[in-house]
C-alpha cells in the first residue's frame, strides 16, 4: 500500500513539474502558428516508427506477419501524403485555429491535475469525441452527396498507413478539429488534461490506421478498442467499423463488421 502511495504521489509530483515549465510558456500555447505546428508536428513524430517499418519489412522477413494490408507504402508516398496534409493545414486547420484560440477564454491554473482527474478527463474526451464521430461517420456514409463532397479523399487510402490518417479533405480535417473542441469544452477538461487527449487522439488515429496489428497494441490490450485490423476493414469495404476507438457503438448499431473480416491481408 505504501508503494502504491509512493507511486501516485511521485506520478502526481511529475505532472505538476511538468505542468510548472509548461504553465511559464503559456503564452505559446496560445498561439495559433505554435499550435498547428505542434499539431502537424506530433502527427509526423508518432507517424515516422511505421514509416521505418514499412522501408525495412521488406528486408526482414519477420515484420511480414505483423502486417495487415497487402501493400508496402513507398517514401515518395509518405512524402506526398505529408505534403498534402502540410497544405490543407496551412490553408485550413491554421484559420479556424486562430479563430477558435481568438474567442475562447483559457483559463490556466497554476497547479496541474492529479494524475487521477487528468485521466478521467481524457478518457471523457475520447468517449465523447468516439460518440460524435461515431454518428457523423455514419451519417456521412449514408448520404452520397456528403460522402462524396467530405470523405471520398480520405478513402483514397484503401490500403492505410500511418500518415494518411490525416490524409482527408479540408473540411473534415477541420470537422475532426471541431470535434475535439466540443468534447473538450463538453468535459470542461483543465489546459494539461486537453493536451494529453490531443496528443492521444492523434496516436489514436495513427495507430488505427498504421496497417500493422503487433501483440502489443492497445486493442490486444484492451479488447474494447478496434485498432487497425478494425479499420483497415472499413477502408476496404467502405462500411462497418464506423467508430474512431471504442466499437461498442458499433455492436449497438449493427455496423461492426465480423472478425473473421479482420485477419491479415485477407479482408
Amino acid at each position: 500500500m505504501s508503494f502504491l502511495f509512493l507511486l501516485i504521489f511521485g506520478a502526481d509530483a511529475l505532472l505538476q513539474w511538468i505542468w510548472e515549465f509548461i504553465y511559464a510558456e503559456r503564452h505559446v500555447l496560445m498561439s495559433p502558428h505554435f499550435s498547428v505546428c505542434a499539431a502537424f508536428g506530433t502527427h509526423l513524430i508518432f507517424s515516422a516508427p511505421f514509416m521505418l517499418l514499412d522501408v525495412f519489412s521488406q528486408h526482414l522477413g519477420c515484420l511480414h506477419k505483423y502486417r495487415i494490408r497487402r501493400e508496402v507504402v513507398g517514401l515518395h508516398q509518405w512524402f506526398q501524403c505529408a505534403t498534402r496534409i502540410l497544405w490543407k493545414y496551412v490553408v485550413g486547420v491554421l484559420p479556424l485555429t486562430a479563430l477558435v484560440l481568438s474567442v475562447r477564454s483559457t483559463h490556466f491554473p497554476e497547479t496541474a491535475p492529479s494524475c487521477f482527474h487528468a485521466f478521467r478527463e481524457c478518457v471523457s474526451c475520447m468517449l465523447i469525441f468516439d460518440t460524435l464521430f461515431f454518428f457523423c461517420h455514419y451519417t456521412i456514409h449514408k448520404i452520397p452527396w456528403l460522402y462524396h463532397s467530405i470523405h471520398h479523399i480520405h478513402h483514397q487510402n484503401r490500403n492505410t498507413f500511418a500518415l494518411a490518417a490525416q490524409d482527408s479533405s479540408i473540411s473534415e480535417l477541420l470537422s475532426l478539429q471541431t470535434l475535439a473542441f466540443i468534447s473538450v469544452m463538453l468535459v470542461g477538461c483543465h489546459p494539461f488534461s486537453e493536451i494529453l487527449f490531443h496528443l492521444v487522439n492523434t496516436w489514436m488515429a495513427v495507430e488505427d490506421h498504421c496497417g500493422y496489428d503487433f501483440p502489443w497494441a492497445l486493442h490486444r490490450l484492451l479488447p474494447c478498442f478496434g485498432g487497425a485490423p478494425h479499420h483497415l476493414a472499413h477502408h476496404q469495404h467502405f462500411k462497418g467499423n464506423f467508430a474512431p476507438y471504442f466499437r461498442h457503438w458499433d455492436y449497438i448499431f449493427g455496423t461492426s463488421l465480423p472478425i473473421s473480416v479482420n485477419k491479415r491481408g485477407h479482408i
